[in-house]
């Protein structure tokens, strides 16, 4: 009995210990609101993703997510450029409210690191980049190559599994910084650069002479991209979900960025109106008002805008859709309803 007893007591402890780390944690949102800006991981310099312009302005795929998200809240947004070694710690020690940095949702991440995904911005795979007069033409012309990739990433543990595998040799050059991993190859100190397809197709675009590269054809992952937050932050990884899910049903339901306001006021569509704030109380379900929607949209746009806008076909990466078209046109991209 006395054991017994002893469990019951460690286990209310745990209990109550636990609580009050989510208790602590569900106050990001007002943490947010009361410093009147949202803190955003980001990458340091992936082009199309994220990249200081000529003004020194952020502007990417994954930055434009940050501020549709701010837009929500009504606060502003503040990037802070993080490697892959250095992205987990920032946002565990609370530096950052949430990283939107070309993360891929896994298993470990979502449960052992006390992290806390979103939802799927980006379905990608891991590719690899080689000299096209290397001879190489495909990844199993590997065996026996110098590989570059980054430490601290899924890339890494890819890269030794598809060799393992194969039963092909292997020498692996890790690196912190990606600028340091995409320099090294071009100093041909590697056979090859390893990475997500999208991430070499943004490093290609700035390396000294991208016609001399190709990507190989193989894709030897799944990478679903997704924003984070902390584990018992549920109200703030809430509007994070639901902003990215707007994002993407008004692509569906034709919600611009220019027509937003418009719709709001004049569209018979129910799903629409309660997107829209019309009808519902969606937005004080999240803890917002109701017009949280519109200012995400008229911030950044639709999935499709924002897409073509960094990634696209007429962009410097030059990347089709892909996996990432709607449900309805092929793709595999969808959020849940909003009912």
């Amino acid at each position: 009995m006395k054991k017994l007893m002893m469990g019951l007591a460690a286990a209310f402890v745990a209990t109550a210990l636990l609580g009050n780390v989510g208790f602590a944690a569900s106050k990001t949102l007002e943490v947010i609101k009361k410093r009147g800006a949202l803190r955003c991981g980001v990458n340091p310099n992936t082009p199309g993703y994220a990249a200081v312009d000529s003004k020194g302005v952020y502007q990417g795929f994954d930055t434009d997510f940050c501020r549709a998200i701010a837009a929500a809240i009504q606060v502003d947004v503040k990037f802070f450029p993080l490697t892959g070694k250095e992205r987990f710690p920032a946002l565990q020690s609370g530096e950052v409210d949430m990283l939107s940095r070309r993360t891929t949702w896994t298993m470990s991440r979502d449960t052992r690191l006390g992290f806390q995904f979103a939802a799927t911005t980006y379905y990608d795979g891991q590719g690899f980049i080689v000299r096209k007069n290397s001879g190489i033409k495909s990844a199993k012309d590997l065996d026996g190559a110098t590989v570059c990739v980054a430490t601290g990433t899924t890339t890494e543990l890819n890269l030794a599994d598809y060799f393992r595998k194969n039963n092909m040799k292997l020498k692996a050059l890790t690196f912190e910084s990606g600028d340091v991993v995409r320099s090294t190859y071009e100093s041909k100190r590697c056979d090859a650069m390893t990475g997500d397809a999208s991430s070499l197709a943004a490093n290609k675009t700035i390396m000294k002479d991208p016609r001399a590269h190709m990507i190989l054809p193989e894709i030897i992952s799944k990478e679903p991209l997704a924003p984070l937050s902390r584990h018992g932050d549920n109200e703030f990884n809430d509007i994070i979900r639901w902003v990215i899910n707007v994002i993407i049903i008004a692509e569906e339901k034709g919600v611009t960025q220019a027509n937003v306001e418009q719709m709001a006021a004049t569209s018979n569509d129910p799903e629409v109106q309660r997107m829209l704030g019309k009808s519902g109380s969606m937005g004080k379900d999240l803890g917002l008002d109701s017009k949280w929607a519109v200012r995400a949209i008229k911030a950044v746009g639709n999935y499709e805008e924002l897409f073509e806008k960094h990634l696209g076909l007429e962009t410097p990466l030059g990347l089709p859709r892909g996996y990432n078209r709607l449900w309805n046109k092929g793709g595999i991209l969808f959020a849940p309803p909003i009912r």
